[in-house]
């Protein structure tokens, strides 16, 4: 009994990490030869086709895009204006068991590069 409550506790414990992210780490950097704007206006329609509900804030210099997450952290992208165009920070936060398949968030972000 005291072995299947320790495997529970692990089991649960690892769940558990896999939810959570560093938030300060992109999952995933890109670069672009599009601006900031171009970027967003590819990828927005992209994610809403994808049944996701993005909000976007813009400054002079960069995009934000969040796509907000019922059961974990929500996903960020963000778009910075570069010497060549763009630089893309993507913030992907995975469930453990969503790990093995590429995200519709992911895609978009990808095809838009």
């Amino acid at each position: 009994m005291r072995s299947l409550f320790v495997l529970l506790m692990t089991f649960a414990s690892l769940s558990l990490a896999g939810c959570a992210s560093v938030p300060n780490d992109p999952t995933l950097t890109l670069q672009t030869s599009k601006t900031p704007a171009q970027y967003a206006e590819c990828v927005v329609p992209k994610l809403q086709g994808s049944a996701l509900s993005p909000m976007v804030s813009q400054t002079q210099r960069s995009y934000r895009i969040v796509v907000p997450s019922k059961i974990s952290a929500d996903n960020v992208l963000e778009a910075y204006k570069s010497g060549n165009g763009g630089k893309v920070f993507i913030y992907e936060r995975h469930l453990l068991a969503s790990n093995l398949l590429p995200s519709s968030f992911g895609r978009a972000a990808q095809d838009c590069i």
